[in-house]
């Protein structure tokens, strides 16, 4: 009879508590829901992406953890209001990203790429910025992305 208690009440949990596996999918499908267009205007370019835009401090403290990719154009925008000194890690992060911190008249205040997956280590925007820019690792240089760049976005 004990047995079968214990069984009921496994299956009571796992009929009530999600998967974690299930978590980031859920995320993902909500974000598409949510792009909107950036620029980053470059010394011999303008580079056009679709990005989720991380409003709420919820939002803000998940950011990408779990994702196993991005697309190509795509990434993560963190506006900050008022601006602030930023501070990220990579806790949870499967991805390693570049993190652009940008200032509040949109040009690009420090780029911290490749960061380390899974990272508990700071990575921080050196100064007051009004937004953070997440993209796939290694995408700013690629495209020739570089400090005092001007990013714009429409934010809805």
């Amino acid at each position: 009879m004990k047995k079968l208690a214990r069984l009921g009440c496994v299956a009571l949990l796992l009929t009530v508590v999600p998967s974690c596996k299930n978590l980031p999918m859920m995320g993902e499908a909500q974000a598409q829901a949510s792009l909107i267009p950036l620029t980053i205007k470059t010394s011999t370019a303008v580079r056009k992406f679709r990005v989720e835009v991380a409003r709420t401090e919820d939002e803000q403290a998940r950011g990408l953890m779990f994702r196993q990719s991005l697309p190509e154009d795509g990434g993560m925008i963190f506006p900050m209001s008022p601006p602030r000194f930023a501070s990220f890690w990579m806790k949870n992060t499967v991805i390693p990203l570049d993190m652009i911190f940008i200032r509040t008249d949109g040009t690009i205040a420090r780029i911290a790429a490749d960061t380390i997956p899974y990272s508990l280590e700071p990575v921080t925007s050196g100064e007051p910025v009004a937004a953070v820019l997440e993209l796939a690792g290694g995408k700013a240089a690629a495209l020739g992305i570089a400090e005092d760049d001007v990013v714009t976005w429409e934010d809805k």
